[in-house]
């Protein structure tokens, strides 16, 4: 057993406050047109994730032109990623608190375990009865267990990391340690297909492994130097199309500046004398401006045709050139909630200790968050064990055997995992 697990010595206590996810900045994307705006009395809040209104149908006997195509599938891909984005956040609500909670009091309970076993280890070293070997296992067994404790946290345990910091190790064990880091080399060489550079200078796994991802990130520098290149080569060949995409994106800024200022003389609150409807108009304005703000077309466009009850599916009748314009916003906004869901997945991912992705199955993940906390639970279970176990002089040095057995078969498993 032992020292093995998750560790979370990294967690740190003040992550244990409000553990309600408060999301992401999550848009509610929705809808658009333009004609004239004539006010109306308080219609029927469209859904927010309702995007069928806005979807462009070509009249009977007719076909989409390219550029409205373009613009359903755009819209299909924002709905898409916002119906990700919220799907996985509602399966972070319902299981993230709890299992936090689980994980840092696990970690708590490990930590002071570990340090508990470090400690009786300690002093068994200096008063058992036990062979030169059965020593060695001691000292390595501590090594390790001061790896997992982060002696910079805790002033005894980085006292017992100084004094057998100055323990050097014997023969033995540096040829092993070398011989392992010659084993490594032959599998990083093949991932990397050349030689590590000057590799007598790496006497152990650890500094090998390190040589090996410097060396790795220099070939990645290097290829990205050049992809980079290749792209300014190709940017510079495509000055014209350059030059029409910054004119979509001028004529996408006055598309969303005219319907902002639609709504805006719309929902005018100061030209309201009823104080409800007043109100009404402020919160709606509220969320023009902030839509706007965001340069989110599909927001716009749904306060539009909730607003002005104006018909799905007018701006079908849109030139080409506008709708490419608006294809140019859409894409922003797709580009944005990519960003938003990247985000989402690699924060759960770091608190929950676990790969999350939005297209993965939900039972799925929740059944490995559920064996994640068992492991922890089983983690502590191992290490109380072994402290009532190693007790007796004899089943401590039985257990010492154990662990140098163990850690050997980390040290092989880590070298396959490391390069494959």
């Amino acid at each position: 057993m032992n020292g093995a697990g998750l560790d979370m010595n990294g967690l740190a206590a003040d992550r244990m406050g409000d553990y309600r996810c408060s999301g992401l900045n999550i848009r509610a994307f929705r809808l658009e047109v333009s004609p004239p705006l004539s006010e109306s009395p308080a219609p029927q809040p469209m859904s927010l994730t309702d995007f069928s209104a806005l979807v462009l149908r070509a009249p009977e006997q007719a076909k989409l032109s390219p550029a409205q195509k373009r613009f359903n599938e755009l819209l299909a891909r924002i709905e898409d990623l916002t119906h990700q984005v919220q799907r996985l956040q509602a399966w972070s609500d319902r299981h993230r608190h709890a299992h936090v909670q689980v994980l840092y009091t696990a970690a708590q309970q490990t930590r002071e375990l570990r340090k508990s076993l470090l400690l009786f280890l300690h002093e068994q070293l200096h008063s058992a009865d036990l062979t030169a070997q059965q020593q060695r296992m001691a000292r390595n067994k501590l090594r390790s267990l001061m790896d997992l404790l982060s002696p910079l946290a805790d002033p005894q345990v980085q006292a017992l990391a100084d004094l057998y910091a100055a323990d050097d190790d014997d023969q033995e064990e540096a040829e092993a340690l070398a011989e392992a880091a010659e084993r490594v080399r032959e599998k990083i060489e093949a991932a990397l297909g050349q030689p590590i550079e000057n590799p007598s200078q790496y006497r152990t796994p650890e500094a090998m492994v390190a040589a090996g991802m410097r060396q790795w990130q220099r070939q990645q520098q290097a290829d990205d130097e050049r992809k980079a290149a290749k792209r300014a080569a190709r940017k510079a060949k495509n000055k014209p199309a350059q030059e029409k995409a910054e004119l979509q994106q001028t004529d996408a800024k006055t598309t969303l500046r005219t319907i902002y200022r639609q709504l805006a003389s719309a929902l005018h609150p100061d030209r309201e004398p009823d104080e409800q409807e007043r109100q009404r108009k402020t919160a709606l304005m509220s969320e023009v401006n902030a839509a706007y703000e965001k340069a989110d077309l599909t927001t716009l466009m749904r306060l539009q045709m909730q607003i002005t009850q104006v018909a799905p599916g007018a701006s079908s009748r849109l030139a080409d050139d506008k709708l490419m314009a608006m294809c140019a916003l859409l894409k922003e906004q797709v580009s944005a909630l990519e960003d938003d869901l990247d985000q989402l997945q690699f924060r759960l991912s770091r608190e929950l200790c676990m790969p999350v992705r939005a297209d993965a199955d939900e039972a799925a993940m929740t059944q490995a968050l559920q064996r994640m906390q068992a492991d922890q639970r089983h983690e502590v279970d191992s290490l109380q064990a072994d402290l009532r176990r190693i007790q007796s002089e004899v089943e401590l040095k039985r257990w010492l055997k154990e662990q140098a057995q163990l850690a050997k078969e980390k040290a092989r498993e880590d070298v396959s995992g490391w390069w494959g």
